[in-house]
C-alpha cells in the first residue's frame, strides 16, 4: 500500500487515482491513517519506536510514508483528501518546512488560515531541526556514542571527527554529519537510536506522533 501511494501521488496530477476505485482499494486494506515524513530515515524511527510500544501500524491500518522532500506534501495530502483514500493524514516536519505543511494542508481541504500551533491538532508534529537532532538530545552526545560504539562504528566516527572541516565543530554537529556520510546510514541510525531511548525520554515530536495515530 505504502508504494501505491507514493506512486500515486508521484503522477502530479490534480487527481492521482480516481476517488471510489482509491477509496475501495484504502476499504479494502483497511486503511485509516497515512503518516507522512520527509524521508526513510524519519520512517525507520518512526516505525521502531511503534514495535517498542508494542505496536504493529499495519495492522492498526497505519501506513508511514515518506515524502522524499517537503515541497511534495501537497500532492500528497490531495490524494489522502475526500477526492482520493479519503483518509487521515498525520505526520512530521522540521520547523524549516513548517510553511509546506501549512500551505498544503489548506490548499487540501484540511484547514483555512492555519498558524504553526494549529498543526499539532491536525496530527503534524514539528522537529527542531530534524528528527535526528531530537534523537541526539534525547540520547544525550554520551549516549549516541554509545550506540555508534555498538554498531561497530565508533573508531570510524574518531577518525571522522579529525578531518578539518569537523575538527572544531560541536559534537552534536559531528554526530548529525556523520550520519549522513553514506547512504543508508542515516535510516539504520535512526532506528538504532530509537530502539536505544529511554522511553520515558523521548523526542516530544515523535512520542506526539504515535500517541496521536
Amino acid at each position: 500500500m505504502r508504494q501505491t501511494v507514493i506512486s500515486w501521488a508521484a503522477d502530479d496530477s490534480d487527481t492521482p487515482a480516481p476517488a471510489e476505485a482509491a477509496r475501495e482499494l484504502a476499504a479494502g486494506l483497511g486503511l485509516c491513517t497515512v503518516v507522512l515524513v520527509e524521508g526513510v530515515s524519519d520512517r525507520a524511527a518512526v516505525e521502531a519506536l511503534a514495535e517498542r510500544q508494542g505496536r504493529t501500524l499495519t495492522a492498526e491500518g497505519v501506513v508511514v510514508v515518506p515524502l522524499g522532500g517537503a515541497t511534495s506534501i501537497t500532492r500528497f495530502l490531495r490524494l489522502l483528501g475526500p477526492d482520493g483514500l479519503d483518509v487521515r493524514p498525520a505526520g512530521l516536519c522540521d520547523a524549516a518546512e513548517q510553511r509546506f505543511f501549512l500551505q498544503g494542508l489548506e490548499r487540501t481541504g484540511f484547514g483555512a488560515g492555519l498558524a504553526p500551533d494549529d498543526l499539532e491538532p491536525l496530527g503534524f508534529f514539528t522537529c527542531h531541526a530534524d528528527l535526528e537532532d531530537e534523537l541526539i538530545r534525547a540520547l544525550g552526545t554520551d549516549g549516541v556514542q554509545q550506540v555508534i560504539d555498538d554498531q561497530g562504528d565508533l573508531r570510524t566516527f574518531r577518525l571522522f571527527q579529525k578531518q578539518p572541516a569537523q575538527r572544531e565543530r560541536p559534537v552534536e554537529a559531528q554526530l548529525r554529519r556523520f550520519m549522513g556520510t553514506i547512504g543508508g546510514r542515516k535510516e539504520h541510525y535512526a532506528r538504532a537510536l530509537t530502539e536505544a531511548i529511554d522511553l520515558t525520554r523521548l523526542p516530544r515530536p515523535l512520542d506526539g506522533l504515535l500517541a496521536h495515530v
